[in-house]
């Protein structure tokens, strides 16, 4: 394997590993106000992730990055032209993240309830546009042959795009329900659990129609369909283990099939890193736009040596934050006002 082609599997690993991560984290955010019918029962749902979002986030800052440096004819063309819907993005994770800081600050019932509906926003906003975003790079964008978008923001909404956003949203929300009924206890698992036979169904069509829709765009590789057929297979598992309150399995189930929902996009991408609509001469590809091997050589040796302790990192984290969260310790951590 060369070195452009290496990068290009640690950038699907990178995106795969960002929604397996922060999926959870993007249901739970979307789900707490519904699921906590209650501030105990709400409290208990955001405690439940507080630990582990913003170490799950990092995930997206480095497929970025390393896109940035492995292959900048790729970053160049693709995010310029994703210009507005990275701005949407932005502001969905910053008014996100500024709501995990600020909700417990003030001991106000309006205070709160601003704060819940930006995380709500944030967290459905999120998932959604990234979806769309990663789907363009299969269903395809007008680039020209210099590279350059030619087209509008209208151009960015591609059917396979907004199913493929319509899907990793919904399987964010089912991955939330399954992991908070593994981390809490009481009637917020029992209406996680409810939460997660509701969407199941749902969900598992919309995985059965990426999986077919990737199949039909993207190279009909043997990866591709053994992580498509993945997909489809876990959805399945999922709605069993759903049906039978199996929790941990249930997490596992959805993890696999929103891991390998992205990871059969990547597969069937190769060799391209975005397809060109206007012609598919002009798609940009993995040799023609990766950086030169000097710097992908001082990468690799990087990943080799940090891309370990950042796994042993979230390990231990994911250890030493094991335990279920119950309402009434999480209502007990809100921070009264000063």
């Amino acid at each position: 394997m060369d070195l452009p082609v290496l990068w290009f599997v640690i950038i699907a690993v990178f995106w795969t590993g960002f929604f397996v991560l922060e999926g959870f984290d993007f249901g739970v955010g979307a789900l707490h106000t519904w699921i906590g019918r209650d501030e105990a029962g709400r409290r208990a749902a955001i405690n439940a992730i507080g630990p582990l979002w913003d170490g799950n986030e990092v995930w997206l800052i480095t497929a970025g990055a390393a896109t940035f440096a492995a292959f900048p004819a790729w970053y160049a063309t693709w995010f310029s032209a994703l210009y507005l819907a990275l701005v949407l993005v932005l502001v969905a994770l910053i008014i996100r993240g500024v709501s995990f800081e600020f909700r417990g600050k003030v001991d106000s019932s309006r205070w709160r309830s601003t704060w819940t509906a930006t995380m709500v926003v944030g967290s459905i906003l999120a998932p959604l546009l990234i979806g769309v975003g990663l789907g363009d790079l299969l269903a395809g964008l007008p680039i020209d042959a210099s590279g350059e978008f030619t087209g509008t923001f209208i151009d960015l909404l591609t059917p396979f795009g907004l199913l493929l956003g319509a899907t990793l949203l919904a399987l964010s929300l089912l991955h939330g329900s399954t992991f908070l009924a593994v981390k809490t206890d009481g009637e917020v698992r029992d209406r996680a659990l409810r939460a997660a036979s509701g969407l199941r169904w749902a969900a598992a069509v919309l995985v059965i129609a990426a999986a077919a829709a990737t199949w039909s765009l993207g190279g009909r590789t043997v990866l591709a369909a053994v992580l498509g057929a993945l997909s489809v297979i876990g959805a399945v598992a999922a709605v069993v283990a759903i049906g039978r309150r199996r929790d941990g399995w249930s997490f596992v189930a959805t993890a696999v099939t929103i891991g390998a929902t992205v990871a059969a996009l990547f597969a069937g991408l190769y060799p391209d890193v975005l397809v060109s609509s206007t012609d598919p001469a002009y798609s940009l590809t993995v040799a023609g736009t990766a950086s030169g091997q000097y710097a992908l050589t001082v990468m690799t040796w990087v990943a080799v040596v940090l891309f370990p302790v950042v796994l042993i990192y979230q390990g231990w984290t994911a250890y030493v934050f094991r335990a279920r969260v119950s309402s009434r310790a999480a209502l007990q951590t809100t921070i009264p006002a000063a």
